[in-house]
C-alpha cells in the first residue's frame, strides 16, 4: 500500500476534534472510516499523537501499543525531560529528528521480518550452545563494568545477562530494534535513557560487530571509553569465532536443525508473556523457502494479522486494553483456527506461552490442535531454550 504524507490541514482537523472532545469532558481514543482506523493518545500532557491504519478489524490495543512504542523511542532516544518540557518548538523538530530512524522501523511493520513490535516480547534465536555463548558474553560485560549486556545473532537476541532480561518489555524491544535499525558498522557509543528505569537519566549503548551479522550490546555509565572496550573485543571473543560462526549458521530458521517440526508447518510465532520473549521462524523446513506457494514475506505478514486479530478478541497479552476480548465470553478461550484458501492458522494459549502457527492447506484440520501442542511442547520442554 502507498504511503502519502497527510495534508496539515487534515492533521490540524485530527487534532482539533480530539481536543474539542477533551474540552466537553469525553476522550476520544479511537475511530473508524471505510477503511481506515484513527487512534489517538496523550502522554505527559506534553504531546499528543495520532496513528492512522488500513482497518485491518483487529483490536485497538494494537494500535495503541504503536503509540506507546513511538513515545518510548522518543524518550529512548531523547529523553523524557526534552518532551515534558518543550521551551523552543523549533528547535526541538530539529533536535526530535534523531528519533526518526527508529520511529520509522516501527511504523513499517510490513517491511520488518521480527514480531517484536506487534508482540511486545523481544525476538530471539536459539542456538546450539547457548551456555557457552553465554559465559563469553558474561566475561565480557564484566570487563566493561556493567551488568547490561546481550548477543545479537542477525537482530535476534541469542544470549543476555540476567540484569538485561530484567529490563522492561518496552526496553527490551526497543533496544533491539534500534540496534537492527541503524547502519552496520564495528562499533557505536549511542546515548540513550531507559523509558522505564531510567527516563530522565541518560546511558550509553556500547555495540561492537564481531563477525557479520553478530553484535555484542553493553550498556553502561560514562565509562569505560568506546576505543578501551573495543581494544578488548579481541582477548574476549576470538577463543568464540566457531560458535559465533555455528549460532549465525541457524539464522533465518532461527532454532537448530536438530528440532524436528511438522512438514505441514510454514511458519509459526510463540510468546512467552512472562518472559517477555518470542521465537518466530517463516524458514520452518525448507530452507530458503524457495518452491513454496507463500513467500517468507507474505507468511510473516499473514502471522502477524493472525496474531492481532486473535489477541484482544480470544487471547489476552501483557499488551494494555488486550484483555477486554475474552472478558465478553463465560470462559477463558484456549484454542482458536481459521482455515483460508491457500492456508490455515491455528493459536492455542497454555499458561504464559501462545503458540501460532501458519499451517499449508494440505493438513486435515483435525490434526492442527494435537501438530500445534507438540510443537508448543518441543520448545518449552527444555528448559535451556529459554523460550
Amino acid at each position: 500500500m502507498d504511503v502519502f504524507q497527510l495534508p496539515f490541514p487534515v492533521i490540524g482537523s485530527l487534532n482539533a476534534v480530539h481536543m474539542f472532545a477533551a474540552n466537553q469532558g469525553a476522550s476520544l481514543r479511537s475511530t473508524t472510516t471505510d477503511d481506515a482506523k484513527i487512534v489517538w493518545k496523550d502522554f505527559h500532557d506534553s504531546l499528543s499523537l495520532i496513528v492512522i491504519m488500513g482497518n485491518d478489524q483487529a483490536d485497538d490495543c494494537h494500535m495503541t501499543r504503536l503509540l506507546d512504542n513511538v513515545w518510548s523511542a522518543m524518550v529512548l532516544l531523547f529523553g523524557q525531560d526534552e518532551l515534558t518540557n518543550i521551551k523552543n518548538l523549533e528547535r526541538f523538530k530539529r533536535d526530535i529528528k534523531v528519533c526518526f530512524q527508529l520511529v520509522d522501523r516501527l511504523l513499517e511493520q510490513a517491511s520488518l521480518t521480527s514480531f517484536s513490535d506487534v508482540t511486545q516480547a523481544v525476538d530471539i534465536v536459539l542456538t546450539p550452545d547457548n551456555q557457552a555463548l553465554q559465559n563469553f558474553l558474561e566475561a565480557f560485560v564484566e570487563a566493561a563494568d556493567s551488568p547490561y549486556g546481550c548477543l545479537m545473532v542477525a537482530g535476534r537476541v541469542a544470549v543476555a545477562t540476567q540484569k538485561w532480561w530484567n529490563l522492561s518489555a518496552t526496553e527490551l524491544v526497543l533496544l533491539e530494534l534500534l540496534v537492527a535499525a541503524m547502519t552496520p558498522c564495528a562499533s557505536r557509543d549511542v546515548p540513550i535513557y531507559l523509558p522505564q528505569g531510567s527516563p530522565t537519566v541518560p546511558h550509553r549503548l556500547l555495540t561492537f560487530q564481531l563477525m557479520r551479522g553478530v553484535e555484542a550490546c553493553v550498556i553502561c555509565g560514562p565509562t569505560p571509553s568506546l576505543s578501551d572496550l573495543q581494544s578488548e573485543v579481541p582477548r574476549f571473543w576470538r577463543p568464540a569465532v566457531d560458535l559465533l560462526k555455528s549460532a549465525y549458521s541457524v539464522t533465518p530458521r532461527n532454532f537448530p536443525p536438530s528440532i524436528p517440526m511438522d512438514q505441514n508447518i510454514l511458519g509459526f510465532l510463540l510468546v512467552n508473556n512472562e518472559t517477555s520473549r518470542c521465537l518466530n521462524s517463516v524458514y520452518v523446513n525448507s530452507g530458503d523457502g524457495r518452491g513454496e506457494a507463500l513467500n517468507a514475506g507474505r507468511k510473516r505478514e499473514i502471522l502477524r494479522s493472525y496474531y492481532k486479530k486473535v489477541i484482544g478478541t480470544y487471547f489476552s497479552s501483557p499488551v494494555e486494553g488486550s484483555e477486554t476480548g475474552p472478558s465478553e465470553y463465560s470462559h477463558a478461550p484456549t484454542d482458536t483456527y481459521i482455515v483460508c484458501d491457500g492456508y490455515k492458522c491455528y493459536a492455542q494459549c497454555s499458561g504464559p506461552h501462545q503458540m501460532f502457527i501458519l499451517f499449508s492447506s494440505a493438513i486435515p484440520t483435525y490434526a492442527m490442535r494435537s501438530v500445534t501442542s507438540k510443537t508448543l511442547n518441543t520448545f518449552t520442554k527444555d528448559r535451556n531454550f529459554f523460550i
